[in-house]
């Protein structure tokens, strides 16, 4: 007996027995590979959408950087021109006020040589009102306290005083100093003496 036959009856053993094998072994090679392109596809896919969002990431954030500095910008404009503004509108009040100190300049020196009481009293009444014209029209307007209630929201009370009549309880009986409205926005309350 040689050993040949029995070599190649142990060779075709093997062949057959290793072809299921090779081809399983073939296939499940061939399967991997392709689970390995669809994940190579699903990295490539997956890239990019974090390349597309890191881009996007990047343009909102410098729309928010330019945003921020146009609003700070924006912001100091503002603030410089409601100064200036406020020194502007300053300036104008002044240049209307400017023809009644020169009025009082006028009538300092005519008061001087002048001996007639009542010329100096019509002067002084005359400067009275151009200043008060310049004021109302500027939106300054003095208010009418007396005998009206007394409403805390425009008069100051200062004291209280026994009421002449009845109906002045409760009342305005006696301005100290006068309120003033600009605008119809209180500016300085007026101070009261009430009537109780």
């Amino acid at each position: 007996m040689s050993e040949r036959p029995d070599g190649a009856a142990a060779e075709q053993a093997t062949d057959n027995t290793s072809q299921p094998d090779l081809r399983a072994a073939s296939e499940a090679a061939a399967e991997h590979s392709m689970r390995d392109a669809e994940a190579f596809s699903e990295v490539d896919r997956l890239r990019g959408e974090l390349d597309a969002l890191r881009a996007e990431h990047a343009a909102v954030h410098d729309k928010y950087v330019r945003l921020h500095a146009e609003f700070d910008n924006f912001r100091k404009r503002t603030a410089k021109e409601r100064l200036e503004l406020l020194q502007s509108a300053a300036g104008d009040t002044l240049k209307r006020i400017l023809p009644v100190l020169d009025d009082l300049d006028r009538a300092v020196v005519h008061n001087a040589v002048v001996d007639d009481i009542d010329t100096v009293k019509q002067g002084v009444e005359l400067v009275q009102q151009k200043f008060s014209n310049i004021l109302l029209a500027q939106g300054l307007k003095p208010m009418h306290c007396k005998g009206e209630p007394f409403d805390p929201d425009l008069h100051e009370a200062i004291t209280k005083a026994p009421a002449p009549t009845p109906d002045l309880k409760g009342k305005v009986i006696d301005v100290v100093e006068n309120g003033y409205l600009l605008h119809d926005k209180v500016l300085r309350y007026a101070k009261v003496v009430v009537g109780e």
